[in-house]
């Protein structure tokens, strides 16, 4: 039997759906949020857009069955994901900011915290759930030995609590929607000051309604411009021993887990991104003659510059298909192809707009064209969830030098996870 990559009857449903849904909610987020000055007001103005997301079932996708979710496969979502993200990546990123808060309870929590911290997001999926990971001096020492570094949260266990203390920032979705914080925290921090992350590393989830959460700050980005970055501080907040996943030291392969899922899923982003600078690119080299005797599109110049950016676009969505499908199979062990894919498309990403960018030429630096605004977009790829050189490339090392590495495992299952 070959190896398949046709869509089922299913998958090409989802595309179309998604498809769809792009064309006719998302196509308005960017001319809604530009009426907004302030991140927060532009964030607060994607609301409408989510809760038809929402309504449209992407939201229930991310949860299991057993709490009501429909539970799609991370394959599946990427399909649907290189869609919106064709349109819009801003509503996509909320989804995937509660994404990364729920997958560690779906990977790693027991049927009791599955139970307790799931349905409230199958009930309302407007609410909203927040991994507060980035330390405010920044996330990609997150496992280290050292004890005099990386993390500094602290989650201090007194009696049958947990008393957390520390500052994070770009806590995509912290703000909640009425700016005073999200309905579910997944919180990233260590249980001993003394000791290293594979020690002391735990994630701890945190009802937004515990006491002590502050949302002190948001950043503006030149990109993703309402997708919510804010700075949150966490001031003597209480929760039940039992809020933590698994034990403290088990925060290395929760975090890593579950930056691989965003990892395979940002290539689909980048696929996204890329489809929309190459499909203007396009249609504008068709029709554009340059003050010259024929549409650019006649000239092999312009010609060769298309075909390298669609052979770019296949590639990246052909690994990226490979690493959800991979990761899914292997429940988010082998991580090895996903993180390779966040890697090369995003960095595709950023080349691929640029091109598009360099046929059109100058113009395309103004708002005459919407390559500017992807490219803000396609900026940020490489250096957001988890920095391409600060800590993707780092795992990508890691890995590599085990031991016990198998450098043609990838593309078959059971290669080694980066913790």
């Amino acid at each position: 039997m070959g190896i398949d990559f046709t869509l089922s009857e299913g998958q090409i449903a989802l595309r179309d759906g998604a498809r769809a849904f792009a064309q006719t909610v998302l196509r308005d987020v960017r001319k809604t949020i530009r009426q907004y000055d302030k991140p927060a007001d532009r964030f607060y103005a994607t609301r409408p857009f989510h809760k038809q997301a929402v309504d449209a079932g992407f939201v229930k996708g991310l949860l299991p069955k057993e709490v009501g979710g429909t539970d799609i496969s991370t394959l599946d979502f990427a399909v649907a994901a290189e869609e919106l993200a064709a349109v819009d990546v801003n509503v996509p990123s909320t989804m995937l900011g509660t994404g990364l808060c729920v997958k560690p309870v779906i990977y790693f929590g027991t049927d009791e915290q599955k139970k307790r911290f799931l349905p409230d997001f199958v009930e309302d999926g407007t609410r909203l759930g927040a991994l507060a990971f980035t330390e405010v001096t920044g996330g990609a020492n997150f496992d280290a030995a050292d004890p005099r570094v990386g993390v500094r949260t602290f989650a201090i266990r007194e009696g049958d609590e947990w008393v957390i203390n520390g500052e994070k920032h770009y806590t995509t979705n912290g703000t909640g929607w009425d700016g005073k914080g999200c309905h579910l925290y997944a919180v990233v921090c260590r249980t001993d000051p003394t000791k290293g992350a594979r020690d002391a590393l735990a994630v701890i989830m945190v009802p937004g309604s515990a006491p002590g959460i502050q949302v002190t700050g948001i950043l503006d980005t030149v990109g993703h411009r309402a997708t919510i970055s804010p700075r949150m501080k966490f001031e003597n907040v209480r929760v039940p021993a039992g809020n933590i996943l698994g034990k403290p030291g088990d925060g290395i392969k929760i975090v890593s887990t579950n930056f691989a899922w965003t990892a395979a899923l940002i290539g689909a982003a980048c696929v996204g991104v890329m489809r929309a600078a190459f499909d203007h690119a396009l249609d504008f080299a068709r029709k554009d003659a340059r003050s010259g005797p024929h549409p650019i599109i006649d000239y092999p110049t312009v010609g060769y510059m298309l075909a390298d950016m669609k052979m770019r676009i296949e590639a990246c969505r052909y690994l990226t298909w490979k690493s959800c499908q991979q990761y899914d199979l292997s429940g988010g062990a082998d991580q090895e192809l996903a993180v390779m894919t966040k890697v090369f498309c995003s960095e595709t990403c950023v080349d691929v707009v640029y091109d598009a960018m360099r046929l059109v030429g100058v113009d395309s630096y103004t708002d005459m064209h919407p390559l500017a605004e992807l490219m803000n977009d396609a900026m940020c790829f490489p250096l957001y969830d988890g920095g391409n050189m600060g800590a993707r490339r780092r795992q990508l090392h890691s890995i590599i030098k085990d031991p016990a590495y198998d450098s043609h495992s990838a593309p078959y299952g059971g290669g080694r996870p980066s913790a």
